[in-house]
């Protein structure tokens, strides 16, 4: 298999490594650099547990060669807690609104509120645009609504219920 050297930004760190052609980003994110956080669900793009945002676009990064991510700023999970390592905002509406049970779906979900809010700020949001965003993430547990709630919380915090 041919390898491959490759340059990106994870979160705040540059990485230089050389990967073999077809290692997905997960992958390299979970073995390469020990990021944990950024969970592998189906492997094939439908579950959303694998989320991550690439130059500030969510991506499947179980769809992503890692070659594919050369030269781009890759944000996990392990980029949202504020620097002190307090809970960031996104994660104190989900637990305030009880939008996470067993987790393993969070991950995917807070990073696709992240890019929600960064593409409609300033925006209001209806509950059903939301649902939209938030419908490609699988989630056998909550029933979706404290999701929903954390996320229209952060995005229209005069409309909060």
């Amino acid at each position: 298999m041919a390898k491959h050297q490759i340059e990106l930004r994870v979160n705040e760190n540059t990485y230089s490594r050389t990967v073999d052609s077809a290692l997905n980003l997960v992958d390299f994110l979970r073995n390469e650099l020990g990021l944990k956080g950024t969970h592998i669900g189906c492997e094939h793009g439908v579950c959303g547990a694998c989320t991550v945002l690439v130059d500030q676009k969510t991506v499947r990064a179980c769809l992503m060669l890692a070659v594919q991510a050369q030269g781009m700023h890759v944000q996990t999970i392990e980029s949202i807690a504020n620097a002190d390592g307090s809970l960031s905002e996104i994660q104190l509406k989900m637990k305030e609104h009880h939008g996470l049970q067993c987790g393993f779906c969070t991950p995917g979900v807070v990073m696709t509120i992240k890019e929600l809010m960064a593409e409609n700020k300033g925006l209001a949001l209806s509950e059903a645009q939301v649902r939209t965003a938030l419908s490609g993430n699988l989630c056998r547990c909550t029933g979706y609504q404290g999701m929903v709630d954390a996320a229209l919380d952060l995005i229209n915090p005069s409309l909060a219920q």
